[in-house]
């Protein structure tokens, strides 16, 4: 039974190889302008298995890329899983004190990093580092190393069980976790049908829900169009040029690319999705979207630990625009409970923290034993998150636990407050984050970042009054406002959290006041 069992597995990469092969003179990536056929990126996969193989990596090792948004990249991350090593795209943490403490914690076989990234790499790392594309004998040789090796097929030497992917989690509230999943739990999550004319933009990091994109494209035989980062008006002439069906955007780039001027000028008739990720985007900025896009928004709800939990498709919200107000229907294969403050079980429409349990949930954390007994028991994944779902099994996200307080009798979580702000007509984006305990000698719950319209002025009473008047005075007397002319992000496109915690505290906003 064993045997038939492992006969009939086919790990995803072997999988998504096969369909090169179909697609052999075909394009199935685009990067710098240029094509590259399925037969050119295949052939480049084998070439870097062999290479790596030279190097010592086999089944069970552990290959960890700083890796830019390139063929090269996602060609090593395969080759890796070809051979039945496990592989991961680290993120480029700002703090270089973290970065190593990261990667000494991680303990990869092979760190392999590129021209762009090299300056991520710590000094003492206890790793074999591979230097691709850069300057010096080191990146020559790795090179020469590559071009000599046979592009003759070879098939993956993994075990459904086996380590293949590790995840890095946003970071956003600290250093990042890294989830893992094995060939069989990966496989399953990428192998999900797409549609052969789809092109997928992207246009960022190669983190979790990139990633996954850019194998679920290529295996239903799509083409993904690499971009090095992302710009609001890159992004817009991009999938005017590149006919772009697919594309994925945190929300911060979503807001900023949907009030760039370009859009009105951009032919974007192409597009059939813009996926964008987040918990509890406002419905006010979700109506704009749609407004300047057409129905083409799918609002996805998930985490690199979770999966995706629940969406919200434009069928969704053009039936019912109420339901802009929710993360959308919870998937049929996940299973989502709310546990209550103390212990039990909420019944529909009782907040609560969000737990969720699927077959895209991670099997855990990658050395952090005691982080994962915290966040996995059972199938169960703790998302952090706290919500709650209403009679028609739609999910509401109100935020991250530490980000929802509750006031007067009401849980209030940041997308209220962001929702009110941006319904100012001078306010064009609002962003709101828990103040951190050790920073609240003010009474301050919630620091909330304000960007203006172009030519206009937040005005510190507007603000105040509209809070006071929606929420409550002890809401707006906990938010300290501070306008800026823009938002700081992550790496990933996600809001920096320590950053509006740093901007707040050199604004020395008082109860109410704006700071430029």
């Amino acid at each position: 039974m064993e045997t038939r069992e492992k006969t009939a597995f086919r790990p995803y990469v072997d999988v998504l190889l096969d369909q090169l092969e179909k697609r052999a003179d075909g394009t199935v990536l685009r990067y710098l302008d240029e094509d590259v056929t399925g037969s050119a990126f295949r052939a480049s996969i084998y070439r870097h298995a062999r290479a790596l193989a030279t190097l010592g990596v086999a089944r069970g090792s552990f290959v960890a890329l700083f890796a830019p948004n390139c063929p090269d990249a996602l060609a090593i991350r395969y080759a890796a899983n070809l051979l039945g090593a496990a592989s991961m795209f680290l993120p480029a943490i700002a703090s270089a004190e973290h970065r190593a403490a990261y990667i000494a914690r991680l303990q990869p076989t092979i760190l392999v990093a590129f021209a762009q990234t090299a300056h991520l790499v710590p000094a003492d790392v206890n790793a074999r580092v591979v230097l691709v594309d850069a300057s010096g004998a080191a990146g020559s040789r790795f090179a020469r190393l590559v071009r000599v090796q046979s592009a003759l097929p070879m098939r993956c030497c993994a075990l459904p069980d086996d380590l293949a992917v590790i995840v890095s989690s946003g970071g956003s509230t600290g250093v990042p976790k890294a989830s893992r999943r094995s060939f069989a739990a990966y496989s399953a999550m990428v192998s999900a049908p797409s549609r052969e004319d789809r092109r997928q933009l992207v246009n960022g990091a190669l983190a979790y829900l990139s990633q996954v994109l850019v194998d679920n494209t290529l295996i239903g035989g799509g083409t993904v169009v690499l971009k090095p980062c992302h710009h609001a008006a890159q992004t817009l002439e991009t999938i005017e040029a590149e006919r772009i069906t697919d594309v994925l955007l945190v929300e911060p780039q979503l807001f900023d690319t949907m009030d760039h001027p370009d859009v009105r000028k951009r032919d974007l008739s192409s597009l059939r999705s813009i996926a964008h990720i987040g918990g509890s985007a406002p419905a006010i900025l979700r109506r704009r979207a749609i407004a300047r896009f057409g129905p083409v928004l799918t609002h996805l709800y998930g985490a690199s630990e979770a999966g995706l939990v629940s969406v919200l498709s434009p069928a969704d919200y053009l039936a019912d625009p109420g339901m802009l107000h929710s993360a959308g229907r919870i998937r049929p294969d996940v299973a989502v409970r709310i546990r209550r403050a103390d212990g039990t079980l909420a019944h529909d429409g009782q907040t609560g923290a969000i737990e969720v349990k699927s077959a895209a949930v991670a099997q855990g954390y990658y050395h952090q034993p005691a982080e994962e007994a915290r966040k996995f028991n059972d199938g169960w994944c703790a998302t952090g998150d706290v919500g709650f779902v209403d009679e028609r099994g739609c999910l509401h996200v109100l935020g991250r636990a530490a980000d929802v307080a509750t006031i007067d009798g009401v849980d209030i979580g940041p997308a209220q407050i962001e929702s009110q702000l941006c319904a100012l007509p001078e306010v064009r984006y609002a962003v709101a984050v828990a103040v951190a305990t050790e920073d609240n000698t003010r009474g301050y719950r919630w620091n909330a970042v304000a960007v203006p319209w172009p030519g206009k002025r937040i005005d510190a009473e507007r603000c105040s009054r509209k809070l006071e008047s929606t929420c409550g005075i002890n809401v707006a007397r906990a938010v300290r406002v501070v306008a800026a002319q823009y938002v700081p992000l992550t790496e990933q496109g996600k809001v920096d959290r320590a950053a509006i915690a740093q901007m707040a505290w050199l604004a020395g906003a008082l109860p109410g006041a704006m700071c430029a």
